[in-house]
């Protein structure tokens, strides 16, 4: 008797809890360019608590690079982007969805000949971008976005191939696969 009703709890906690909203982990692909400049490519990590605004707030992680993207295969400067973010999307529950981010993070580039080396190329990332997030009825979404950075440089005073203006594709897969 005393199982039956251990059984019946968990299975009582299972169903309150698959109803419950979940958290939500994003992983995906990120595709990114400067404008006039370089496409650089990488992933995106993006995460929402059960419990801190769910399914509006978002975290991210997001690393970007040339070497994925115009530099592969070719001389062209080899860039990484390292950024963490905090997004605000709206319109729960709808398939379009408009969100707002901003940026903070680590910009590097390897000029790869020494005698570059007297050049700027490492500079603070500052950055915000809007745009919209096609979330679809299963765990796959798109969302895109046109950012601006707020540290760029000319390559005396920060690195010369650091743009203000980008723009971005994210191909996202929700992992847990609990949201309702």
């Amino acid at each position: 008797m005393l199982k039956r009703v251990y059984l019946l709890v968990i299975i009582i906690l299972i169903a309150q809890y698959s109803n419950a909203q979940g958290p939500v982990l994003d992983v995906g692909l990120r595709l990114q360019k400067a404008v006039n400049l370089y496409s650089e490519n990488g992933f995106a990590v993006n995460y929402s608590s059960r419990t801190l605004m769910p399914d509006r707030l978002y975290f991210g992680f997001s690393y970007v690079t040339s070497r994925l993207g115009t530099a592969f295969n070719s001389n062209a400067i080899m860039q990484d982007n390292y950024l963490l973010s905090s997004a605000y999307y709206f319109k729960e529950k709808h398939v379009i969805r408009p969100f707002t981010r901003a940026n903070v993070g680590y910009f590097s580039a390897d000029y790869g000949d020494k005698i570059f080396d007297v050049l700027p190329r490492k500079s603070l990332l500052l950055s915000a971008d809007a745009g919209l997030c096609f979330q679809t009825h299963s765990p796959l979404k798109i969302s895109t976005s046109l950012g601006y950075n707020f540290i760029t440089g000319n390559g005396l005073s920060g690195p010369g191939t650091l743009y203000p203006v980008f723009y971005q594709v994210t191909v996202s897969w929700n992992i847990f696969n609990r949201m309702k």
